[in-house]
């Protein structure tokens, strides 16, 4: 099916004209990333909404998520228009070329299809069975000072912490209670966001779980079949040089930088693994969604029996969800949509060592290896990288057994086990307005005992 599927898209595009073609060259890349940038963002933000009980608008996501994106795209993507009908998003941006679509399926969340696909074209998803929304954790009046908390917080939302940046809610938990949380206007406890990298760390967990069922060992070479051939060095990389972003590959972009996969409709297994090895595994750091999806893609054997899914269900994440490329492969380097309770819940799982309710869901001492800095390091920059995870074990004024999942836009999971805190920031921070998490979990742990 994926390779019909793929003759298809192809046979679309060749149709075009030339003369349509030859006028657009130029800017025809941006256009249609721009369209699937928005449909994209816009099915994943209203039908995750209506999933969770909450509800958003089109007017929302363009006043927010789509306000202080990449320069090339935000100059196009306020003119074009939203067409929605059922499941399916489309965004027209050429005359001559179908339109973006971004598909919804229940359980699974929203797909980009590739450029030129046709509405039909692609075999029916399944919708997947999820858990029926689980009791909240408890809350409880903080340990400390609990009017310089409230302040702490409040600067969060007025830009205290970084000019022009955009709060859009903060949840902060103590010994394993909620003592803390504030949403901004469209947003509040059931309005699932995009995590962007924090993804990287649920990605982390995922494959940490996967590790406990005893179904992958991250010493061991990636299992990817591209390669498998005899005399490919690629072989020896392992999950855990891919987690600790250490392969040693290069990439399209150091960074977030992958838009053939998250708005092109590239599928991840064309688009992760054919890049050349330029350093000995293990011995230069590059920060890249690459690694991460090579990562995912090494585990992706276990997703049928357990798809990532079943651990958020587990948790009671049950207004998260975990989407994939147009083929099925997870891209849990980027593309999860959850709320600040759920990702309070995955801090909390960390917090106790990987154990819930009683059952053990990563392997013990699976936080000392996520957040040990084994692999080579960030060359510049306040923070350290664990597999993962980033570590604050720099930043003046925060335990040094602090570490935190960190996203695009300001998403933010700083899980502080010495003091048993959880903190969850998510905003919508444009474009070179960055949010200064540091000062902001040293201003909440000072006013906690």
């Amino acid at each position: 099916m994926k390779i019909a599927s793929r003759v298809l898209v192809l046979a679309a595009v060749l149709a075009l004209p030339t003369t349509v073609l030859a006028q657009t060259e130029a800017s025809a890349n941006h256009r249609a990333l721009a369209a699937g940038y928005k449909a994209l963002m816009v099915c994943s933000a209203l039908h995750t909404a209506r999933a969770a009980g909450a509800e958003r608008t089109v007017a929302s996501v363009e006043a927010n998520e789509l306000v202080g994106i990449y320069p090339e795209l935000q100059s196009l993507v306020g003119a074009m228009k939203v067409e929605m009908a059922g499941d399916l998003v489309t965004v027209a941006w050429d005359q001559a070329a179908p339109p973006r679509v971004a598909t919804w399926t229940d359980g699974r969340g929203c797909v980009i299809e590739p450029m030129g696909y046709v509405p039909g074209a692609a075999p029916e998803r399944a919708p997947l069975a999820r858990r029926a929304s689980a009791p909240d954790l408890p809350t409880a009046r903080p340990k400390g000072n609990a009017r310089a908390l409230e302040a702490a917080v409040g600067l969060a939302f007025d830009q205290g912490f970084g000019a022009g940046t955009n709060t859009t809610g903060v949840v902060v938990m103590q010994g394993g209670k909620r003592v803390a949380e504030r949403y901004a206007a469209d947003f509040g406890p059931n309005t699932p966001q995009r995590t962007w990298s924090v993804a990287k760390s649920l990605a982390g967990t995922v494959i940490g779980a996967a590790v406990q069922r005893g179904e992958l060992d991250v010493k061991a070479p990636a299992a990817i079949a591209n390669w498998s051939r005899p005399g490919d060095p690629r072989a020896a990389i392992t999950v855990d040089a891919l987690m600790r972003m250490a392969s040693g590959l290069t990439s399209d972009t150091a960074g977030n930088r992958t838009d053939a996969l998250y708005f092109g409709g590239t599928a991840a297994d064309e688009q992760a693994p054919g890049w050349p090895l330029l350093a000995p595994v293990g011995t230069v750091y590059r920060y890249a969604n690459n690694d991460t999806l090579l990562a995912v893609m090494a585990a992706a054997s276990t997703f049928e029996a357990h798809p990532p899914a079943e651990l958020f269900d587990t948790l009671g994440m049950t207004h998260t969800w975990a989407e994939t490329d147009w083929c099925g492969n997870y891209i849990l380097s980027s593309q999860v949509w959850t709320t600040a309770r759920d990702l309070a819940r995955f801090g909390q799982l960390y917090l106790q060592d990987g154990m819930w309710e009683g059952e053990r869901i990563l392997p013990q001492g699976w936080r000392d290896y996520v957040t040990a800095p084994a692999g080579p390091q960030p060359p510049t920059g306040d923070f350290g990288y664990g597999a993962t995870f980033w570590l604050l074990n720099r930043s003046e004024g925060v335990p040094a057994d602090t570490f935190a999942a960190f996203g695009n836009r300001g998403q933010y999971v700083v899980i502080v086990p010495s003091r048993q805190v959880v903190i969850v920031r998510r905003g919508e921070d444009p474009a070179g307005k960055p949010f200064d998490v540091a000062a902001f979990a040293r201003s909440v742990l000072e006013s906690l005992d």
